[in-house]
């Protein structure tokens, strides 16, 4: 019961992290994207491995840094808030990036690349790594069950992260909803570096609900179009 509720939890955890992957492998060519989700979620299972070896050391990171006014500032905090910004500055420009013409998302395509991909998978992974790892150490005792279910959760997110760049796809508004939720949750880590706590629960039902009624729209749409013809 552990293993499963943990596994599950974890799942929901990546649910951001899996977008984010799909977001940027898209933009590579179709033969390389299976190996940079491959390779970025390799190593950013290793980051987590490691992670759970050291989860003392990673629980110090939480230790006050320095104060600033009435608001103390620790590792994580930073690591937190370079995430959000991150996060933020990637939606952003994606989002402009599917409003330019032709000529400069070949220029974007072209400076992106297989490696800067990969990159951008261990770097934000190393940043959501954190609750995840947190959590986990909190809810179960025993290492192998911690580290079996960050196991099956991140294979999830190599299946599911396939399936997602090709729905995103096949649908372009799902993408822009997509990287909506990628800006909210960029919101969400700058103001968790600052100690304001937004529970996720708010962003993850808002993002499911708009999801729903974009499907709702798609398939009106299919049935108005079938009609015409």
């Amino acid at each position: 019961m552990s293993f499963l509720t943990l596994t599950m939890l974890e799942i929901v955890l990546g649910i951001d992290n899996l977008i984010f992957i799909a977001l940027v492998v898209q933009k590579l060519p179709h033969s390389y994207r299976q190996k940079a989700r491959f390779i970025g979620i390799f190593f950013a299972l290793g980051i987590r491995a490691i992670m759970l070896l050291a989860v003392v050391w990673v629980m110090s990171l939480t230790k006050p840094l320095f104060s600033v006014y009435d608001l103390t500032i620790s590792i994580k905090d930073l690591l937190m808030i370079a995430g959000g910004l991150f996060l933020i500055i990637k939606s952003v420009s994606e989002m402009h990036h599917d409003m330019a013409d032709e000529d400069e998302q070949k220029d974007v395509t072209v400076r992106g690349g297989f490696f800067g991909a990969v990159l951008q998978i261990i770097l934000i992974d190393f940043v959501f790594s954190f609750d995840s790892v947190i959590t986990a150490a909190g809810m179960a005792r025993s290492f192998p069950i911690i580290f079996a279910a960050v196991i099956v959760s991140m294979i999830f997110m190599l299946a599911a992260s396939g399936f997602v760049i090709k729905f995103l796809q096949q649908y372009p508004t799902l993408k822009t909803l997509a990287l909506s939720f990628i800006l909210l949750i960029g919101v969400m880590l700058l103001a968790e570096g600052g100690h304001y706590e937004i529970p996720r629960g708010y962003i993850y039902f808002a993002f499911a609900f708009s999801i729903g009624v974009e499907i709702l729209n798609i398939r009106a749409s299919k049935k108005r179009k079938s009609r015409e013809i």
